[in-house]
């Protein structure tokens, strides 16, 4: 089968196409063929190996990348219960190995879910890690309640736009932060307020929060603090790297103790947070936003515009050879 190889850090161009043998499911796993793959930036910090400690502990170099995946179940091991051949399914593979590059893959049964019937394979794939990320983010940290005040800082990008969507699922009223040209389609997805960001600072609007979930970009864990209620609570669910260690090393000793809470987020993929998301897209109120669609064997070029930072929602593979 072919797959897509990383043999190094570095650019795109790091990445290699090859021919390795179709794997055979054992067990608890299914086989699957891949239809579809969406990018994250982990998927981007693997590649580059940044921040550094990637490189340190050896993780992406030498193995098949690709975390995010929607396919067809193909065949199944003794053990598997949940799925039969020709099932479509979905899921966040990267805790299980990873490979998603790639036109087939084994996987445990719990790594993946029935993709939600009313999207494609491409919608499907852009689903997993950001969604999964945005409602461990709203739900289980930040604890979002129905009435609440919520921003969403990076609302335009993967997790930021479902993020947006989540929240006003869970009935909170949500201030969306993004560049100018990325308003319209962040309102067009249910956000109640907007911030662009490139002209005002909401850190000093004088407005505060219940909830706020950072998804991307760059502002520091004081300001955060500053636009919080006296009982907030801030969520780093992604930004830049200073932002991740603010969040990490800070975090703790600037919450107080009954009152603001600030953390950082590690999401962990979840088959049950996969049927959550089923439920929000079938009931038609949460929808992935794609950017750009590439063919797989344009795969470098995909990571490189996602490495550029400017995408509006997901950037997705397809294997079909068609498909541009």
């Amino acid at each position: 089968m072919k797959a897509v190889l990383q043999t190094k850090y570095g650019a795109p161009d790091v990445l290699k196409f090859i021919e390795v043998d179709k794997p055979f499911p054992r067990q608890d796993q299914v086989l699957i063929k891949v239809q579809a793959v969406g990018l994250n930036m982990a998927d981007w910090r693997l590649l580059t190996g940044t921040p550094f400690f990637i490189r340190l502990m050896g993780l992406g170099k030498g193995k098949i990348p690709g975390s995010d995946m929607a396919g067809k179940v193909l065949s199944i091991g003794q053990d598997v219960k949940q799925f039969r051949p020709g099932d479509e399914v979905y899921g966040d593979i990267f805790s299980f190995g990873s490979g998603a590059f790639a036109e087939y893959v084994v996987v445990p049964e719990k790594a993946v879910a029935i993709k939600p019937s009313n999207l494609s394979f491409e919608q499907a794939a852009a689903v997993p890690m950001a969604a999964i990320t945005a409602l461990q983010g709203l739900r289980d940290v930040g604890g979002i309640q129905a009435g609440q005040k919520v921003l969403i800082y990076g609302a335009s990008g993967g997790v930021g736009t479902f993020a947006v969507q989540i929240a006003k699922a869970f009935g909170a009223e949500v201030t969306a932060v993004c560049s100018t040209g990325k308003m319209d389609m962040v309102r067009s997805i249910g956000a109640d307020h907007l911030i662009d960001y490139t002209r005002e600072d909401f850190t000093r609007n004088g407005q505060c929060y219940d909830l706020i979930l950072a998804a991307n970009g760059y502002r520091s864990i004081w300001k955060y603090r500053r636009a919080l209620n006296p009982t907030g609570v801030y969520v780093m669910a992604g930004g830049t790297m200073n932002q991740i260690f603010q969040a990490v090393l800070l975090g703790g000793l600037l919450s107080q103790k009954g009152g603001k809470s600030l953390a950082g987020l590690t999401a962990r993929a979840s088959q049950q947070d996969l049927l959550t998301m089923n439920e929000l897209i079938e009931a038609g109120k949460v929808n992935p936003l794609i950017d750009r669609c590439y063919p797989f064997a344009e795969i470098r070029e995909a990571l490189r515009y996602l490495g550029e930072g400017h995408a509006v929602g997901k950037v997705v593979i397809s294997m079909e050879e068609k498909q541009s």
